[in-house]
């Protein structure tokens, strides 16, 4: 069980909408007990399948979006160092979950490599 808080973000000039507020959810010890052991397992299976690009940074055990830095920073200079023009082209995709096709998840989790019980668990 969890219980939702949800407080306003300081400084916005109005709290008409939704984005205004930052929703804060407690869990009790249990179900962030549950929580870890489900995101170690997803994160093990999902690496393990070679289903998660090298590049995926953010969310991970061990890596972190700071990286992404380091590995930019490297790729351009490699390609200004080659003459070579360099774009880049990056996706905000903070409302991707909500809007998520769950049929769509259920076949996602299942090409990964987890099993039909768990990927009809989600």
């Amino acid at each position: 069980m969890s219980t939702t808080i949800v407080i306003p973000k300081p400084n916005k000039k109005s709290y008409s909408s939704p984005k205004a507020y930052q929703p804060i959810v407690l869990l009790n010890m249990i179900g962030k007990l549950f929580e870890k052991v489900i995101d170690e397992r997803m994160q093990f299976i999902t690496i393990s399948n070679n289903f998660i690009h090298p590049c995926q940074l953010g969310g991970l055990k061990q890596r972190a979006t700071s990286d992404m830095r380091v590995m930019l920073t490297y790729f351009i200079q490699m390609r200004w160092i080659k003459n070579h023009t360099t774009s880049i082209l990056a996706f905000d995709i903070t409302q991707f979950f909500p809007l998520l096709n769950h049929h769509l998840l259920s076949s996602i989790l299942i090409k990964a490599g987890f099993e039909f019980k768990i990927s009809a668990f989600f």
